[in-house]
C-alpha cells in the first residue's frame, strides 16, 4: 500500500483545512482507514478513523466536533476536513490502514505509513 497524504498549510486559528489522502491499490475499500498526527517532540498519536464503508467514523476527544473523516473509495482517497484549527493542531498528518481496538487505532499496530502532510496553526 502506498500512502500520499496532501492538503496541509499554514493557517490561523480558527481556520480550515482539508487533508486528502490518496492510496494505491485494488483492496483500498476494505480497509479501515486512519489519520494521525505528530507533534515536534510527541509521540505520533491517532486522530480519526472511519470504517470501509463509511458508516462507522471514531475521533480523539481533542478533535472531536472540529474534525470530520470521510472517504471515496472509488478515487482510493480518505479526507479529513478540519475546522475551528487551534495551535495545538500544529503537526505532521498522517493517514494509514489499521484496525479499530477501543474505538481507536493504535499508532503502534500500523504497518504502512506514508509521506505526512504538515498542518501549522497560528495564533
Amino acid at each position: 500500500v502506498q500512502l500520499q497524504a496532501s492538503g496541509g498549510g499554514s493557517v490561523q486559528a480558527g481556520g480550515s483545512l482539508r487533508l486528502s489522502c490518496a492510496a494505491s491499490g485494488r483492496t483500498f475499500s476494505t480497509y479501515v482507514m486512519g489519520w494521525f498526527r505528530q507533534a515536534p517532540g510527541k509521540e505520533r498519536e491517532f486522530v480519526a478513523a472511519i470504517s470501509w464503508n463509511g458508516v462507522s467514523t471514531y475521533y480523539a476527544d481533542s478533535v472531536k466536533g472540529r474534525f470530520t473523516i470521510s472517504r471515496d473509495n472509488g478515487k482510493n482517497t480518505v479526507y479529513l476536513e478540519m475546522n475551528n484549527l487551534k495551535p495545538e493542531d500544529t503537526a505532521v498528518y498522517y493517514c494509514a490502514p489499521g484496525i479499530i481496538s477501543g474505538n481507536r487505532i493504535n499508532p503502534g499496530s500500523v504497518r504502512y505509513w506514508g509521506q505526512g502532510t504538515q498542518v501549522t496553526v497560528s495564533s
